[in-house]
C-alpha cells in the first residue's frame, strides 16, 4: 500500500528542495523572451548607437544563466567575456524587488541581492524572470535557513553588516585605540630612566 512506511514520504527537515519554479535542486533558469523584448526597447533610447546596446543585449540574453542549488546562487554570462557572480545563502543580507512600468508590463521584475559587502549597490541583480516573486521567497526561506543553522552568522551579525554606520564607527574606534596605544608607547620610551636625577 501507499502508507505502509511513511517514513519515506516524510520531507527533509530545513528549508524545502521545491519551491513554485524550482521543481528540484540543482536547477538552471533561462531568462524569459520578454526580457530581449525590454533590452531591445530599452537600446532604442540611446538613439542613433541603439544597434551596439542591442547587440550586447542579445548576447546578454543568450547565455544569461542562473543556477541555483543547495549552497547558492550562481549568475552566468558572456561570450568573449565571461563573467560569474555566486553568492552562498548565508551571504545574503537583503532582497529587494522592483520593477519599471515596462517591466511589470512584460511580467518582469528585478530581484536586487545584497550582502554585507558594506556597498549599497546590490551585489547580484536576477533578471528577465516572470516568477521573480516565488524566486524571491525562495532565497527568503534559504537566506533563514542558513542563519538558523549550526555554524551560521550570529543572529546580530546580519544587522549590524548590514548598516555602513554602525561598521564606519566600530573602524574609527580601532583606529583610535591603535592611535592611542601607540602614543602611550611613545610617550613611555621618551620618558628618562627611573633612576636618573631630574634637571629642576
Amino acid at each position: 500500500m501507499k502508507h505502509e512506511n511513511p517514513a519515506l514520504e516524510q520531507p527533509d527537515p530545513g528549508p524545502p528542495a521545491v519551491w513554485g519554479p524550482i521543481p528540484r535542486l540543482p536547477a538552471t533558469l533561462r531568462p524569459h523572451p520578454n526580457f530581449l523584448t525590454y533590452s531591445a526597447l530599452e537600446s532604442l533610447l540611446l538613439g542613433p548607437a541603439f544597434w551596439v546596446k542591442l547587440l550586447y543585449s542579445y548576447f546578454r540574453f543568450r547565455t544569461l544563466v542562473y543556477e541555483v542549488d543547495e549552497e547558492g546562487i550562481t549568475m552566468r554570462w558572456g561570450i568573449l567575456f565571461r563573467q560569474e557572480v555566486s553568492l552562498t545563502y548565508a551571504r545574503i543580507q537583503d532582497i529587494h524587488l522592483t520593477s519599471n512600468v515596462v517591466e511589470r508590463w512584460l511580467g518582469l521584475a528585478r530581484i536586487q541581492v545584497q550582502t554585507a559587502s558594506g556597498s549599497s549597490k546590490a551585489e547580484m541583480v536576477i533578471e528577465g524572470l516572470q516568477f521573480f516573486e516565488p524566486l524571491r521567497d525562495f532565497l527568503y526561506s534559504r537566506m533563514r535557513g542558513s542563519r538558523s543553522r549550526p555554524g551560521a552568522l550570529p543572529s546580530r551579525e546580519p544587522s549590524r553588516a548590514a548598516s555602513p554606520e554602525v561598521a564606519t564607527l566600530e573602524e574609527l574606534t580601532a583606529t583610535l585605540r591603535e592611535v592611542a596605544s601607540e602614543v602611550r608607547a611613545l610617550r613611555e620610551a621618551m620618558r628618562p630612566p627611573s633612576g636618573g636625577s631630574r634637571a629642576d
